[in-house]
């Protein structure tokens, strides 16, 4: 993890622990996919969100965009991420650090092509009361 991802999501966390709650992933369709919410605040119009997502092997966050960034942590397992286009944008294993765009034109999709579970330390950037993240249709791609 970068300095400065861990040093957000760090300080993001100590501001605002609201003890943990338990979410499902929102996306279209997911399967595998269990998430839990560490931390919570809001802070000049934004919700900052620390979440804690976990992918099974063959699980997939289906496709979806996020009304604000989101920066991402490997905790555990292996990323296979794709774009809109159907092609694999970022990959990685633990310790690797990524950043998801916000809107509509960012659609994307996690798949989890291992064979032990993803563990992924998210922190959501959302203009206050967004959604954690906005359900889409599959762009066209030989999978879900």
């Amino acid at each position: 993890m970068t300095l400065g991802i861990r040093a957000l999501l760090v300080g993001v966390a100590s501001i605002a622990l609201v003890g943990p709650m338990s979410a499902s992933a929102q996306a279209t369709p997911s399967t595998g996919v269990s998430a839990v919410i560490l931390s919570q605040t809001t802070i000049g119009g934004y919700d900052y969100i620390l979440r804690e997502i976990t992918i099974a092997p063959g699980g997939s966050t289906g496709w979806h965009f996020h009304d604000g960034t989101l920066y991402a942590y490997v905790r555990q397992g292996e990323i296979t991420h794709y774009g809109s286009d159907c092609a694999v944008d970022q990959t990685g294993g633990a310790g690797t650090a990524f950043v998801e765009r916000a809107g509509a034109g960012n659609v994307h999709v996690e798949r989890n092509l291992g064979t032990e579970a993803q563990i992924l330390d998210v922190l959501y950037v959302l203009p206050t009361g967004s959604p954690l993240s906005e359900d889409a249709p599959n762009p066209g791609c030989p999978f879900e």
